[in-house]
């Protein structure tokens, strides 16, 4: 029965195939006849003769119906009349007597047409009709388009081809209707295939509208924590801490990092402490509180094991004291501030460690050194080295291996020994250049030596005191602590400078040594530390009075020379000081050797003296000095019998004073030149 599905659509002029019922295997369609309007299209599906020509590629396409369709019989009859035997009834009238319909009237035959005469209204009217799924109104569009009148009647009508066309075309139309079967099965799975992709399509929309309202709701939530942030950011900001800073506290190494910390947590502990007292009831600073102090005592712990460690490694030997000050103390000195304001008792036992420390280092090695310094060879001027005194009378052994005598004329004499005020040398004696020296020295060598490396430690010192320990420790606490940690070693310089100075009688070399302490005033000035400045004065006070009682021990020999002398012309007295072998020498007006060493030894207090106020003794002591000397040489010219003789001796002697003081700077220098001059041409005449 399924042949007679394809009949209609094998032959341009076959009968359609019962309406009925359908054997396709695909779902039921309505039909709709060949004419001018197009077939309604099945949802989803292309067209079935694209698909059978998809499918069965090898299908002729002879068979497949075109695209419009003639009047049944219509191509029958146009094959020609002729053909049909006289005998044989109308295929189509015994058709129609079969199905109970009225004789057909012929066609009318107009020229070459044939005109297909008018259905009349049929004589039964058909009960049951099958609209094939289609309204009232569909159906009859279809209708009016195809001449044929459906009907539900069992009776089939079969086409006009015979048993054998069927027999030839059947493998072609098995063929195709394996081909349009498993079309059908495609179309199954592709309709299946789009089903669920519609299903899925939906889904995915479902998930798109689902993440855009999350989207729009993340994006409210975004916009009001900004806002919160806005305003809570800066008071979060405030009382928060880094977990970054916390784990540099508590493990870290004390470096700058280790600063920064704790400049951030002290930072943070101020701003919780204000915000506390303002509102004590805030959760959140009772939460943060306690971290702060835990961690405050954490920091303390460490700033205390550090600042302990590098106190013990002064004590280490040979260990350079300043490298650690620079390097240990002063590079984080912001760690003895924050340990003084969060535990003051603590900063001051770790401070009073610090002065015990330093007040041994420094006593420790400065012992050492000035140890090294009387290793030194000194040329010791004793009683015979005055004016008055014969130099050469007495001259014993050495007193001391570090003892040696120069010659006479030098211990009155300042030379090169003026040097040392007039290009100075920034450095002290070393210990080891001190222990290793061979040659002699004058005592204001070891003087500077020791002052000045005292001077350095001290401005060092103190520099480092008031850097380290301020603003925890003001001025006078900061000069209690200089004091207890450089008292022992100033009372040791001041040791040294007494027994360099007691027993010796080298004018030039005690007022030397006063100058160069002058200097060593000036410079602590210039380095404005004041603390040392009670040194100076100590030191002060054992050289100058040392300087007076030389220099009236000068005029104390000169006042026992002139004494003995004549007052009237003879061969002794004057003549011994002259030449004591000869007598010959009683009337000679060369000058004296003691008016040399009094010009020597008047011209380096003066050289000595050229910046000096007025408010010295040398001044007076100088007056007394020439005074004396003046006494002597008049005492002396009464020896001279001969007038013109006695002023010439006169003024060879203080001839011979003017030329050696005749570079002599300053008021006092100036005022003394002036006065022997007066005298020289007093006598010149």
């Amino acid at each position: 029965m399924w042949l007679d599905r394809f009949s209609a659509h094998s032959t341009p002029s076959g009968t359609p195939p019962p309406r009925g019922q359908s054997y396709s295997p695909a779902p039921r369609r309505p039909y709709q006849a060949s004419g001018p309007g197009p077939l309604p299209p099945r949802p989803g599906i292309n067209p079935r003769s694209s698909s059978l020509s998809l499918v069965s590629p090898s299908s002729s396409s002879t068979s497949l119906p075109s695209t419009s369709r003639l009047p049944n019989g219509a191509g029958r009859r146009r094959q020609g009349t002729g053909g049909v035997p006289p005998n044989v009834s109308d295929p189509l009238q015994v058709l129609e007597a079969i199905l109970g319909r009225p004789p057909r009237k012929p066609p009318v035959i107009k020229g070459d047409e044939i005109a297909e005469p008018v259905p009349k209204k049929p004589e039964e009217v058909v009960e049951d009709i099958d609209f094939g799924g289609l309204s009232l109104q569909e159906f009859a569009a279809i209708e009016s388009d195809t001449p044929e009148i459906r009907h539900s009647s069992p009776v089939h009508t079969y086409s006009t081809q015979s048993v054998e066309e069927y027999d030839k075309e059947k493998d072609k139309f098995e063929d195709l209707h394996k081909s349009i079967l498993a079309c059908d099965e495609v179309l199954k799975s592709v309709e299946a295939y789009l089903t669920n992709f519609q299903s899925d399509l939906g889904a995915v929309s479902s998930e798109i509208e689902s993440l855009q309202n999350r989207s729009i709701a993340l994006n409210t939530k975004l916009e009001n924590r900004k806002v919160v942030e806005k305003l809570l950011g800066p008071a979060v900001e405030d009382i928060s801490i880094s977990p970054a800073v916390v784990k540099k506290i508590a493990e870290g190494p004390v470096d700058e990092g280790f600063l920064r910390a704790l400049a951030e947590l002290e930072k943070r502990s101020k701003t919780t402490n204000a915000k506390a007292k303002e509102q004590p009831d805030v959760k959140a600073l009772t939460d943060i509180k306690p971290l702060i102090d835990d961690l405050t005592d954490k920091a303390i712990e460490r700033i205390r094991d550090y600042v302990v460690a590098q106190i013990k490694a002064i004590r280490s030997p040979s260990m350079n004291a300043q490298i650690i000050q620079q390097q240990a103390f002063l590079k984080y000195k912001d760690l003895y501030a924050f340990l003084a304001r969060h535990q003051p008792q603590l900063s001051q036992e770790i401070a009073q460690a610090y002065i015990y420390t330093m007040r041994w280092y420094y006593l420790n090695h400065f012992t050492r050194y000035r140890q090294a310094l009387e290793k030194l060879k000194l040329q010791t001027l004793d009683k015979h080295d005055v004016l008055g005194e014969d130099s050469s009378a007495k001259r014993g052994p050495l007193l001391g291996n570090n003892r040696t005598l120069p010659p006479s004329h030098e211990a009155f004499s300042l030379g090169r020994r003026f040097d040392h005020l007039k290009n100075p040398s920034p450095n002290a004696l070393t210990a080891y250049l001190a222990e290793e020296e061979k040659g002699a020295h004058y005592l204001e060598v070891p003087f500077r030596s020791f002052n000045l490396a005292i001077i350095d430690n001290a401005s060092f010192e103190y520099t480092f005191l008031t850097t380290y320990f301020s603003p925890s420790q003001n001025y006078h606490a900061i000069s209690r602590t200089f004091a207890s940690i450089f008292e022992p070693t100033l009372s040791l310089g001041q040791s040294l400078t007494k027994q360099l100075t007691e027993s010796t009688t080298d004018t030039l070399g005690i007022l030397l040594c006063v100058r160069l302490n002058q200097h060593f005033a000036f410079e602590l000035q210039r380095r404005k530390v004041p603390t040392v400045e009670s040194y100076i004065n100590a030191t002060n006070m054992l050289l100058w009075p040392r300087f007076q009682q030389i220099l009236d021990q000068h005029c104390t020999s000169l006042q026992k020379l002139t004494s003995s002398l004549p007052t009237r012309p003879s061969g002794g007295g004057a003549a011994a000081l002259l030449s004591p072998s000869s007598s010959t020498h009683a009337q000679s007006t060369a000058p004296t050797p003691l008016t040399q060493k009094f010009a020597n030894l008047l011209q380096g207090i003066l050289a000595l003296s050229s910046e000096a106020g007025d408010d010295e003794p040398v001044s007076v002591s100088v007056a007394r000095l020439r005074s004396e000397f003046e006494a002597y040489l008049t005492r002396l010219s009464k020896g001279i019998s001969d007038n013109r003789k006695r002023e010439r001796f006169l003024c060879n002697n203080y001839s011979l004073v003017c030329t050696i003081l005749a570079d002599t700077e300053g008021r006092l220098g100036e005022e003394i030149r002036s006065h022997f001059e007066k005298l020289r041409d007093a006598f010149e005449k």
